[in-house]
């Protein structure tokens, strides 16, 4: 069994600039940790896997595909690959669970 704690993570990340923290990949997903502090910039890009954010603290607004949706603890939002998507209005320190399927960075092509 693999099983871990928010706090053990958050501990071994320094929170005063964006983050993202992969603590777990298998064969078909992988997961990580993504950490925005309040007032910072989102620059992403779309990716080449889908994704699903579940928001463990903070407050923002996602924008998926133009639509922009708040979010907050307990916020789950999936987003498919390829689609254009960021945080903005980031007015607490937001905490985020990212899960992958397949794994962050495994469609990439080239270098």
């Amino acid at each position: 069994m693999r099983a871990f704690e928010i706090a053990d993570l958050l501990r071994t990340v320094d929170r005063s600039y964006h983050v993202y923290e992969e603590f777990l990949r298998v064969d078909e997903l992988s997961v990580g940790l993504a950490i925005w502090p309040a007032g910072s910039v989102d620059e992403q890009t779309p990716h080449t896997e889908d994704e699903v954010y579940y928001v463990v603290a903070g407050r923002a607004v996602i924008r998926v595909d133009g639509e922009d949706r708040p979010v907050e603890p307990g916020s789950i939002i999936y987003v498919p690959a390829g689609v254009e998507h960021r945080f903005h209005g980031i007015v607490a320190d937001l905490q985020v669970l990212v899960f992958w399927a397949p794994p962050r960075r495994s469609r990439r092509t080239g270098t």
